[in-house]
């Protein structure tokens, strides 16, 4: 089966989306006290369920215009590269250059998986 390239862009911007899910739970869980209300009322918490529901939204969508499982779950392993980005940028989390070889090998494991 062929994947398309709109199915593969669909899950770049899904993992883009569940990497800021990660975030947002995160900081939601740093800025609730612990209750249910406050997991419940916390807009990061709500934020972070909202990416994930779009993470879906985009797989669905992502199958539906035809795509292989072995193409298009590697692509979403990039979740960990966007979070650690974001981790970089909202919390100051060095990149080091052993994550930055991690990255790469993840890069051409996703590469090898496609083919």
């Amino acid at each position: 089966m062929n994947t398309s390239i709109v199915s593969v862009i669909y899950f770049i911007i899904a993992a883009m989306f569940g990497a800021l899910g990660q975030y947002l739970y995160k900081a939601g869980a740093e800025s609730s006290s612990g209750t249910l209300f406050s997991y419940l009322t916390n807009l990061k918490l709500i934020g972070g369920v909202l990416c994930y529901i779009t993470v879906m939204i985009l797989f669905v969508a992502a199958f539906k215009k035809g795509g292989s499982l072995t193409v298009l779950y590697p692509i979403y392993a990039t979740t960990f590269i966007w979070a650690a980005l974001i981790a970089l940028l909202a919390y100051g989390t060095p990149i080091k250059i052993i994550n930055l070889v991690g990255m790469l090998l993840m890069i051409g494991g996703m590469y090898l998986m496609g083919k």
